[in-house]
């Protein structure tokens, strides 16, 4: 699949925003020890990448009911879904001046259609090292899921299903989606949240 950005300014990848604040003093720590134990710019997107993916639980995995948003609390909890790690992966990278966005999939909830839709969101990383967009999912690797750090051929968690009606959207984000944000903001229990709240489009 072809990836098309949403704004041809770089720059427009490396903002700080409310849900991506890599000015919060933990996010600038890891990020900075990360980035020191790094010989370029490749292996310090590959170890930010993996230790979001990592170390940061996906909440349903877990089955917790707290819900992160921003990339601070992420970092804090060691927890969010899909939504809250691709804030804290973007805010990672972009603290060191990597570009980074938001890429969405909208997959089965379940293994079948009949469980319904829900959007997934992974991240749009630029490197200027080789000139490339490459898509990574942090979201958190358990039996069936292997997403991987690749330069080649891309290995993400969810391999889409078209038979499923299952679909890539093609458009790397400078922000988080307004629908993504908004459920994690207005509401309490994240099991309940993941259950019946997530978005099915964009």
């Amino acid at each position: 699949m072809e990836l098309t950005c949403e704004s041809s300014n770089l720059d427009d990848y490396l903002e700080e925003t409310e849900e991506v604040d890599y000015g919060h003093f933990s996010i600038k720590d890891i990020s900075a020890e990360l980035y020191s134990q790094s010989l370029n710019e490749i292996e310090f997107v590959k170890s930010a990448f993996e230790f979001v993916r990592d170390n940061i639980s996906h909440s349903w995995d877990i089955q917790s009911s707290r819900i992160t948003c921003r990339a601070s609390e992420a970092l804090f909890f060691q927890e969010g879904i899909c939504y809250a790690k691709s804030n804290l992966l973007c805010a990672l990278l972009r603290c060191q001046g990597i570009p980074t966005g938001f890429c969405y999939q909208r997959l089965t909830l379940g293994d079948t259609p009949d469980t319904g839709y829900v959007i997934h969101a992974l991240n749009g990383v630029y490197l200027r090292s080789i000139g490339k967009w490459i898509r990574l999912d942090a979201r958190g690797n358990k039996i069936g899921v292997d997403a991987q750090f690749s330069l080649e051929e891309e290995k993400l968690a969810f391999p889409i299903r078209e038979v499923y009606e299952e679909k890539d959207y093609p458009v790397i984000y400078k922000t988080p989606n307004t629908k993504t944000t908004a459920v994690l903001l207005q509401n309490t229990d994240c099991i309940t949240m993941y259950r019946y709240g997530l978005p099915s489009d964009l």
